[in-house]
């Protein structure tokens, strides 16, 4: 059997913790809305952690450090590959350019 998860809103999460902040125990709150007394001790540790960011995206606070780690990894896989493909250029320049002194060169003793 699967329980879907839910979802509250910011303004709901906020209500909530305006209740606790007001005085009234954590515990009362959270079993008067059905909550988790620990859910709740999350959202406000969240709250208070940072007030302007908190609640802002779909509940998933490390996406963004996700995201950045992503770009970063990519970022340097380019960065390894334009090296290689440096690299490989400058030894095929290097070939080239004793395959034309080779070539000269026999071209000079016939």
């Amino acid at each position: 059997m699967t329980k879907n998860r839910s979802n509250y809103t910011k303004e709901f999460k906020l209500s909530i913790l305006s209740q606790v902040e007001s005085g009234i125990p954590l515990a009362q709150v959270a079993r008067e809305n059905g909550l988790h007394p620990a859910l709740v001790g999350r959202w406000k540790k969240e709250f208070m952690a940072n007030p302007e960011r908190a609640f802002s995206g779909s509940g998933l606070p490390y996406k963004d450090q996700a995201r950045i780690a992503e770009l970063e990894r990519m970022v340097g896989r380019l960065y390894s590959e334009n090296e290689f493909l440096k690299k490989t250029l400058e030894k095929m320049n290097g070939r080239v350019e004793e395959e034309k002194r080779k070539s000269k060169y026999r071209s000079d003793t016939k």
